[in-house]
């Protein structure tokens, strides 16, 4: 033993710490650093912090992020306590067939406009006429009718109410065929309708009359030839008083014949122009 130097044992004791610390390291890198050996005298690392559980903050799920709204939410990890799993979204009916197309909203009618004033022709307004047909008191009784046509356009205003040519209707409301010597004959007509759009509108109007020809001339000159036979009949038969007696025979048999025979008839010609007048207000509606 003297013969080893002293240095020796230092050697040795250095030796086996490097051995020591060798074995050490390799021990710490195969155990996980929570299993770590704590050494006296240093304190001990603090624990990690762990996130909270759910249920410590009222059981409310985190808030994702914006943009990543639409992403399915991660499963939390097994073991957590409290760990809710959210509840599928509930399905929404498919729609029946046919009741996704709108229906038509009914339209409503539009008012009717109101109907135009209606046309008026003044009481007093001329209506003049054509006859169609030849009217005779021989013939034509009271009560008779007869056809007419407008010889001009009856207006309302700047309105025309019945062109002309439209048919007109009358009436003969007296026929006296009298006419013997003291009278002549008459014929009286009214219009009673007016043809407007196809319809008989009534009307009320002034009359004309017809008076036949007087026959005074005729008559006298009857009775005179009569009275001229008469007396050269009595001429003849008894000289000139004879004469004056058949004269005054002659004379009241022409008289009687005038009295016997009627006078001329009261004749309205076909195609005469007559003209009336309105005696109350003429009311046509419009088209």
């Amino acid at each position: 033993m003297r013969g080893i130097p002293q240095t020796r044992p230092l050697m040795i004791y250095m030796a086996a710490f490097a051995v020591l610390a060798t074995i050490g390291c390799v021990k710490s890198s195969e155990t996980p650093p929570a299993q770590e050996t704590q050494v006296e005298g240093v304190p001990a690392p603090a624990p990690a912090e762990q996130p909270a559980p759910p249920h410590a903050t009222g059981g409310l799920e985190p808030t994702p992020e914006p943009g990543n709204q639409n992403m399915t939410p991660s499963t939390p990890p097994r073991g957590t306590p409290n760990a809710k799993t959210p509840a599928p979204a509930p399905l929404t009916p498919a729609p029946a067939p046919g009741n996704d197309v709108p229906r038509p909203v009914a339209k409503q009618p539009a008012p009717k406009p109101a109907p135009p004033a209606p046309l008026t022709v003044a009481e007093g307004t001329e209506i003049p006429v054509r006859t169609v047909q030849t009217l005779s008191s021989k013939t034509a009784e009271n009560g008779t009718r007869f056809e007419a046509t407008l010889s001009e356009p009856l207006m309302a205003g700047s309105h025309v109410v019945a062109p002309k040519g439209a048919r007109v209707n009358g009436v003969v409301s007296r026929s006296d065929d009298g006419g013997r010597v003291k009278g002549v004959a008459t014929l009286t007509v009214t219009l009673t309708s007016i043809e407007v759009r196809g319809k008989e509108i009534e009307v009320n109007t002034t009359s004309f009359t017809q008076q036949a020809k007087a026959s005074a001339k005729k008559d006298a000159l009857k009775v005179g030839v009569a009275s001229g036979i008469g007396a050269a009949i009595g001429a003849i038969a008894g000289g000139g008083k004879g004469a004056a007696i058949g004269a005054g025979a002659g004379a009241g048999a022409g008289t009687g014949v005038v009295l016997a025979t009627k006078g001329e008839a009261a004749v309205i010609p076909s195609e005469s122009p007559l003209t009336f007048k309105l005696t109350q207000p003429l009311t046509v509606a419009r088209n």
